[in-house]
């Protein structure tokens, strides 16, 4: 029997950070779904693959190989033994990452793969549909949001932490519209708070108050 806390949010919402404290502190093994369709674009972008080439995709999803790390419950990508860090925070991976997780076979490959990573595991598991699609049991779920603007501004501080100096801030915003638009009118698994899902705005919170609020209720649920 595993435990799963599903949080949902827009992108730059604080989702990856929030998930790695929490799941730290309740001893949860934790999940940057984003980061497998940060991988699929990467490797689409380096062998030139269409976003139409249906044909081409799916060949490609049979072809690669995914795999999590973790080291005391942080996750490490490994795409055809490839470790993957910044490559997946390049200027051209953020403007398509969108576009690729709306493609069918892509989302429904990697919804199968990020259950089957959870099996028999206690998890926090961070994306886009996670409590609408991938777990719509979860014990816990979260939908974590923030206004546009303070999304763009965290997003350019991770960026100049990762040595990620080429995208402006301006550019991040645009981006982060864009994909708001984007994620939440899409025909396939929409960025949207599941009807249990608690609502938590994080504009004018700290990381620490944010982390104790999702931590107090998942403990909760716990008992």
């Amino acid at each position: 029997m595993s435990f799963i806390v599903a949080i949902d949010g827009p992108a730059g919402s604080g989702k990856g950070t929030i998930t790695k404290l929490v799941g730290e502190e309740l001893d949860l093994v934790t999940f940057d779904t984003g980061a497998m369709y940060r991988a699929i674009t990467y490797y689409m972008l380096q062998n030139n693959i269409d976003l139409t080439g249906k044909d081409k995709i799916e060949k490609m999803l049979k072809e690669i190989d995914i795999k999590l790390e973790f080291e005391n419950r942080v996750q490490t990508l490994y795409l055809n033994s490839q470790k993957l860090v910044t490559e997946l925070r390049t200027k051209e991976v953020n403007e398509l990452v969108s576009q690729v997780s709306h493609i069918p076979e892509v989302r429904v490959a990697m919804v199968d793969l990020q259950r089957k990573l959870a099996e028999g595991k206690n998890v926090i598991m961070e994306g886009r549909d996670i409590g609408t699609n991938v777990f719509p049991n979860a014990d816990v779920k979260i939908y974590l949001d923030a206004s546009a603007e303070e999304r763009a501004n965290r997003r350019l501080k991770q960026n100049l932490e990762n040595n990620i100096t080429n995208i402006s801030y301006e550019e991040i915003l645009e981006n982060i519209k864009f994909r708001d638009h984007n994620d939440k009118t899409s025909d396939i698994a929409p960025l949207k708070q599941a009807d249990d899902a608690i609502y938590l705005d994080s504009s004018d919170l700290t990381i620490e108050q944010v982390k104790d609020k999702i931590v107090e209720i998942a403990k909760a649920k716990m008992k």
